[in-house]
């Protein structure tokens, strides 16, 4: 077995408060190789806080311990500031769930397209162009020169999540944890932008971590599925067996996902021990 991209054992995560320090994520363990394994669970059950703490983009406030924490083999713990500059971009990179926040409207989008390449290459200006016209094709942008002109305000809520994707994607990173990437989009659009995100990184060979809450859409496109309910994970399995998940908490979830099925009628819902009708 070849050594995972993503390696993640007794982490913790807590914030100070006046009563002491609260403990948001709680000793969770696991890996992630060339495939996608996704990271679900309610709000607040600590899996964006999990995200970022890979990410190193914690406040400096929030207390992060971990025995492991590597990627590709690398200690993440003890990273500086610069260090992570130099990983973020090129190593790994972050796409967040709403293009609105993420993409700057100042500046063209082929700007921000290049700029990983900028930062951690030393292609030339026109090679640079290439790559982000090429990665623009890639996402199924139409009209990849035009696109590179425009600002994120003449792009729709689709075409402004492809253009995110491009440019997180753009210098090739082994890993990509993508955190909510479709919430803002519509159901065809979030299958569109999942496809793509499964055979861009089949393609590329990387590494995805996708974090959701929609355990029908997570069914489909990851390879293994890590439960987190309050700051742990409660349940391990692979994708296509969330329909059959042993799990009481697992089952719940996947019992309360809206479907044509259950139109009109009431759906169960989670209490502190289980599902409830």
């Amino acid at each position: 077995m070849t050594e995972p991209v993503l390696a993640v054992d007794n982490l913790r995560i807590a914030f100070p408060s006046a009563a002491g320090p609260v403990e948001v994520v709680k000793s969770i363990s696991f890996t992630v190789g060339r495939e996608i394994v996704a990271l679900v669970g309610e709000s607040g059950s600590g899996k964006s806080m999990t995200g970022r703490a890979i990410m190193g983009l914690l406040p400096s406030y929030a207390k992060v311990e971990a025995k492991t924490l590597s990627f590709d083999g690398r200690d993440l713990t003890g990273l500086t500031a610069g260090a992570w500059n130099g990983l973020r971009g090129s190593g790994m990179a972050l796409i967040l769930q709403d293009p609105k926040f993420s993409l700057n409207p100042a500046h063209r989008v082929g700007r921000q397209v290049e700029e990983a390449l900028l930062l951690h290459t030393r292609l030339s200006a026109k090679e640079r162009r290439d790559r982000a016209l090429d990665m623009l094709e890639k996402v199924g942008l139409p009209d990849p020169a035009r696109v590179y002109a425009s600002y994120p305000a003449a792009l729709s809520g689709g075409m402004g999540q492809r253009v995110m994707i491009a440019a997180m994607l753009v210098n090739r990173p082994k890993l990509i944890i993508a955190d909510e990437p479709t919430s803002a989009l519509d159901r065809d659009l979030q299958d569109q932008i999942l496809t793509l995100l499964r055979s861009l990184t089949e393609e590329f060979g990387m590494s995805l971590l996708l974090i959701s809450h929609d355990l029908q859409q997570v069914a489909r496109y990851a390879d293994r599925v890590l439960v987190m309910r309050h700051g742990q994970i409660v349940d391990r399995l692979a994708a296509a067996e969330l329909s059959d998940a042993q799990s009481s908490y697992t089952r719940g979830l996947w019992s309360a996902r809206p479907s044509a099925a259950t139109y009109g009628t009431r759906l169960p819902t989670l209490d502190a021990t289980g599902v409830t009708p």
